[in-house]
């Protein structure tokens, strides 16, 4: 049980069973925090609250809707949307996106996605400027168990894409995305690297050039 003298430690996982960690969600002290569970640990991630993180953030979202809008792919995204599947595992991607057969599964007016309801995103991106470590590490297997398809990470601070494709409960780098078939994960590194010189309106449109020739 949770009481004023436990010592929540934020941006480092801690072990905590479920029923504790479902205290902290009403918590007001970290209203702001993404919340994670994984093997009987919690990790709770402050928010991060600066240019560089949410300006890859916005230009990867935007190119992933606009590379799906010119090739006629479905999909759905969601911007920090909770999973859970009551007392085993708990996730707050940056970004996720559902397609294909998927596209349309979560219904509006849903809260958290219930995975013993619903499926797993078929792809997950978490945006890691003081995070990587982490990214890389528990929340890869932590999205390994969760089945989604493909898991990238966003380095901020290397302005680079580590991309995943994911099955069998394991995970092998991809250059190429499967979920938004022949997407090269090159073309978005090179969009974050315009992104440090150019406005966003600037990199749209090379983004464009580039999907309208591939």
């Amino acid at each position: 049980m949770i009481t004023t003298e436990t010592k929540i430690i934020t941006d480092s996982w801690i072990n905590l069973t479920w029923d504790e960690f479902s205290q902290l969600w009403d918590d007001s002290t970290y209203e702001k925090a993404k919340f994670y569970y994984y093997n009987q640990r919690a990790r709770l991630e402050m928010t991060p609250l600066g240019n560089d993180h949410a300006s890859d953030h916005s230009i990867i979202n935007h190119a992933i809707y606009l590379y799906a809008g010119l090739k006629n792919i479905p999909l759905n995204g969601k911007d920090a949307c909770s999973y859970r599947k009551v007392g085993v595992r708990e996730a707050q991607p940056d970004l996720s996106f559902y397609t294909g057969d998927n596209v349309d599964v979560i219904p509006y007016g849903t809260g958290v996605i219930d995975l013993n309801i619903y499926p797993s995103p078929n792809l997950v991106i978490e945006v890691a400027n003081t995070s990587l470590a982490d990214d890389k590490g528990e929340k890869r297997l932590l999205y390994e168990d969760f089945g989604v398809e493909e898991y990238w990470i966003v380095d901020v601070k290397n302005v680079k894409i580590i991309a995943f494709k994911i099955e069998d409960q394991g995970s092998k780098r991809i250059t190429r995305s499967q979920v938004l078939p022949n997407l090269e994960i090159d073309i978005l590194v090179q969009a974050l690297q315009k992104s440090r010189e150019n406005n966003h309106s600037e990199v749209s449109g090379w983004l464009l050039q580039q999907f309208q020739t591939t």
